[in-house]
């Protein structure tokens, strides 16, 4: 672990394994933190603070340019660790790697663009003055489905807002976050601004996290059930939070567009990282007229796609990350065929040809999915595309919204007042209007409902970190 600039044991002086979700094999070991760690690694931000507040916005942005410069050097060796670590294919690793370098650009130059204001007064004799400043120490806590970019995305703005942050990445990818703590080391952090806390056991951390009064505010990235538990706690000591949590976007297929090329669309975006993605879609909802030669050109994609370890050059498919996660799509998918699904391809587990040694689930179709079915209404975070038909486009909109989730929304149209008119009224943070790829560091991301709290990215990321400060002054 990385504590007050030194990396260090867990005071249990245990590790735990971490292993490769395609071929099961061990590839490395993690101190296993507890409740001691998490409290070394407060103290150690907390009194590492006041100086690293008082730093100018330019020396911040250029240790985080720093730090940008070599993860760009570095981007085929945490690309290829990724790999191993996470699962995904050797080439969308090196997209997230950019895409994590991305957010320590963007916020190195965000640094130095934290502005006041004046405020007139009705009082001739009174000046108002706003200001922003740190939050404090923060503590975050990351997914295993993007393990570098979710890290550089809240420490990124964190650090150049000036506070102080303790990560707990997740226990199934801690060595990316370790080769990310190397980066930020070697680019001249100073100790106790950023610190890392390893653990197998993530319960213990994280009611530190929520409980010890020097943290002011949590980020995190997960589940929407543990993000209502961490919301909870933290509560107990008014600590301010942001939450990016599920989501189940539909993706919206109207008759005005071609129902085939929009398929193309609906493959790159669902089967990314093994739809093991907030913004996955999880519902397609496709006119009838289209839904024919939407589910065809969509099929033959899906049954093009070869399964297996990240590191091969042709693999399009890589493992999921546990057996739970495979058991969880098993019952959907199963639920669904037994309530009158039909299934179009894939709808099993891959074994073959070595694939037993990993997490591999065949990339799957089903069509004629209704409301009823389990998968309509549950994010499922795998390789399952569940079409449903509609035949009137004015009921679309409320079956879209139809779902405590807000994250992700897709719509594929031609017709630009219908594009207006689904933008505005679909109740998701970010909506893709015939884009697959809403998303930058430039850009805000973040959702509503049980989707979350606040927005990482763009100028709103950097304003989650910071407190505002009004002065009034008599002159």
């Amino acid at each position: 672990m990385y504590i007050n600039g030194q990396w260090v044991a867990a005071a249990s002086g245990q590790c735990f394994d971490v292993f490769n979700p395609a071929t099961g094999e061990t590839i490395g070991s993690m101190p296993d933190g507890d409740a001691r760690d998490a409290t070394a690694a407060i103290e150690a931000a907390a009194a590492a603070l006041p100086a690293w507040a008082d730093t100018t916005a330019y020396a911040r942005s250029a240790i985080l340019h720093k730090a940008w410069q070599l993860m760009l050097a570095r981007k085929e060796a945490l690309a290829e660790l990724m790999t191993a670590e996470q699962g995904k294919p050797l080439k969308a690793a090196r997209n997230e790697v950019q895409y994590a370098a991305d957010f320590l650009q963007w916020f190195a130059e965000e640094a130095k663009r934290i502005y006041g204001e004046t405020i007139p007064s009705a009082r001739a004799d009174q000046r108002f003055i706003v200001a922003h400043q740190p939050v404090g120490v923060v503590a975050a806590v990351t997914p295993w489905n993007y393990p570098v970019s979710m890290i550089t995305r809240k420490l990124a703005p964190a650090l150049a807002a000036g506070c102080t942050v303790v990560l707990k990445p997740a226990e199934a990818t801690p060595l990316c976050a370790k080769a990310v703590f190397e980066i930020l080391h070697e680019a001249g952090l100073p100790a106790g601004v950023a610190n890392l806390v390893s653990a197998a056991d993530p319960r213990p951390i994280g009611e530190v996290f929520t409980t010890h009064p020097a943290v002011r505010k949590l980020t995190f990235t997960g589940s929407t059930a543990v993000g209502k538990q961490l919301a909870r706690e933290a509560a107990g000591g008014m600590k301010r939070i942001s939450m990016e949590l599920g989501g189940h976007a539909p993706f919206i297929v109207f008759d005005d567009v071609d129902a085939s090329h929009a398929a193309k669309g609906a493959a790159l975006v669902k089967f990314l990282n093994t739809g093991q993605a907030c913004i996955s879609p999880n519902r397609f909802l496709v006119h009838e007229r289209g839904a024919d030669a939407f589910v065809d050109t969509l099929a033959k994609r899906i049954q093009a796609m070869k399964a297996g370890n990240g590191m091969d050059p042709a693999t399009s498919i890589g493992p999921l990350i546990n057996e739970a996660a495979i058991a969880k799509i098993e019952a959907q998918v199963g639920d669904a065929l037994a309530k009158g699904a039909k299934l179009i391809c894939g709808g099993e587990r891959l074994r073959a040809d070595g694939l037993d040694r990993g997490c591999f689930y065949a990339p799957t179709l089903l069509d004629h999915v209704t409301p009823e079915m389990r998968i309509y209404r549950e994010e499922t975070f795998g390789p399952v595309a569940p079409v449903v038909r509609f035949s009137d486009a004015n009921d679309v909109l409320a079956m879209a919204n139809d779902t405590t989730y807000g994250l992700a929304a897709y719509v594929y149209t031609r017709d630009i007042g219908r594009a207006l008119r689904m933008f505005e009224g679909l109740h998701f943070g970010i909506i893709g209007i015939n884009d697959i790829n809403p998303t930058s560091a430039a850009a805000p991301f973040g959702g509503m409902k049980e989707s979350g709290l606040g927005r990482e990215g763009a100028r709103e990321g950097i304003m989650e970190y910071l407190e505002t400060k009004l002065g009034g002054f008599a002159i």
